[in-house]
This record gives structure tokens, sequence and C-alpha cells, in this order.
């Protein structure tokens, strides 16, 4: 069963502290998404570093629940 974009944020703003999290349906069937995150954790961290931090708030579910997630990180 596919995660709802609401889900998403809350795991993600969880998981990171202070994070802003935009998530947009790339595709409008709820298993595509694009999540643009701004959070001063990423500051001074390579791109790889930042996208693994959102892996981590999302537990695991990348691959399963959460078929396909395009990231946009950014420090504020």
């Amino acid at each position: 069963m596919p995660m709802i974009a609401e889900d998403i944020a809350r795991l993600i703003k969880d998981g990171i502290e202070g994070a802003e999290v935009e998530i947009i349906d790339l595709a409008g069937d709820g298993d595509h998404y694009e999540a643009i995150v701004t959070a001063e954790a990423f500051r001074g961290l390579p791109r790889v570093k930042q996208h693994q931090l959102v892996y981590n708030a999302l537990g695991g579910r990348m691959g399963g629940e959460l078929h396909a997630l395009k990231l946009k990180t950014q420090a504020p």
C-alpha cells in the first residue's frame, strides 16, 4: 500500500529537527513523489549525507511502502 504525502512529510519532520518539507506527487498516482527538504542539519554536509539523513528518517520504507522519492535537500 503506497504512503500518503502527509505521512512522508511527518516522518521526515520527526526525524530531522526543524526540517521544512514540501511533498509533490509527481505522477498523480500516490506512489511517485518529490520531497524538497530544508534543514539546518544539512549545513556543511555533502548531498549524499543529506540524502542519507532523509532516508534514515523514513525508517527503511524506501523501496517498500514508498516506491519512488526524488529528493532535493538544502540548508536554509
